[in-house]
């Protein structure tokens, strides 16, 4: 009984070391999943795959970027948070992660409670654009179109509750403007509607909208950012047209489980900043028309708590009706 008890205790002892080694090995030592709740092709996945790629190379360990699309990102959402937080299941978020909070009826996760906000890699801020057609020459004149011709004039968006169609709610709700949104599956077909002027307006993320701006085939009227943006220099911000407190982004961060270590919350915060200072990441990112950011995770933690308060009060005081 001696020798088994001791050999028992031998076994133990080796567990336990093998464990304290697995513990204390450099993270990261697998594979790590960084989730996307959108399919392939999108700013936030396109942005998700440049960082996956660069800290892969970095850390010697593959980064895969998985697309879980569903119900506005939820689903992805909802995995990750219910994930083991050791750094190895992460989430790259749009602003729908933050705007779903007041826009569902329920969501299977708290924004706030259920994640550790690690850095908001990038932003795009959200543009006004119309047809050629359209005779306002510059948003005051706009405005006053609009208020003539009231329920004449539409507004075309990337789907109910996205940023873009929250922005156009925030600019009626300034104006008191009788101006229709008109949902769409997508920006793509938001911004196709208005090329054709089939919907003389719309609000938009600014990527899909910078080459028909540069074409001529839509006019840019005011970029909804606190200071003009290189990939379209000569569009005014709407502060400067004399309209402030109109500034909206579409926004792709980073967030993990609420209890992963801070070490490797840090960690990745020092390589995103690193990856997106690189001139090939930074030349990409402004092609596709955002800007580099990469704040530490209290700064991006307080801008997920301003983006909530203020999306929610735009969705309640434009009644817009929450998803069941």
């Amino acid at each position: 009984m001696t020798v088994i008890a001791r050999l028992l205790a031998l076994l133990a002892a080796l567990a336990s070391a093998s464990d304290a080694s697995a513990q204390s090995s450099p993270y990261p030592n697998h594979p790590i999943r960084l989730i996307v709740g959108f399919t392939a092709g999108g700013p936030t996945d396109v942005i998700a795959r440049l960082v996956a790629q660069k800290l892969s190379e970095s850390w010697g360990q593959q980064i895969y970027v998985e697309n879980l699309p569903g119900a506005g990102s939820n689903t992805a959402s909802a995995t990750v948070a219910k994930a083991p937080p050791d750094g190895y299941t992460v989430l790259a978020i749009s602003t729908g992660f933050i705007v779903n909070a007041s826009l569902y009826a329920k969501i299977p996760y708290d924004p706030v409670k259920d994640f550790a906000a690690v850095t908001l890699v990038a932003a795009s801020p959200n543009v006004l654009v119309t047809h050629p057609s359209v005779p306002a020459k510059d948003i005051k004149e706009l405005i006053a179109l609009i208020k003539a011709n009231p329920g004449k004039y539409s507004f075309a968006g990337p789907g109910i509750g996205s940023t873009p169609h929250l922005s156009g709610e925030l600019f009626k709700l300034k104006f008191g403007l009788d101006l229709v949104h008109v949902p769409f599956g997508g920006a793509g077909p938001a911004i196709q509607s208005t090329v054709a002027g089939h919907t003389p307006l719309a609000f938009t993320a600014l990527p899909p909208a910078i080459q028909q701006v540069r074409e001529g085939t839509l006019r840019a009227q005011a970029v909804l950012a606190d200071k003009r943006v290189a990939a379209l220099p000569d569009v005014p911000t709407m502060a400067e047209a004399g309209i402030p407190d109109q500034e909206s982004d579409t926004l792709t961060g980073i967030v993990m489980p609420a209890a992963t270590p801070r070490p490797i919350i840090e960690q990745w915060q020092r390589e995103v900043a690193r990856t997106v200072a690189s001139p090939d990441v930074a030349e990409k990112l402004a092609t596709l028309g955002f800007i580099p950011i990469a704040n530490t995770p209290e700064e991006f933690a307080k801008r997920i708590d301003t983006e909530l308060k203020k999306w929610a009060r735009v969705v309640q005081e434009a009644k817009i009706p929450q998803i069941q």
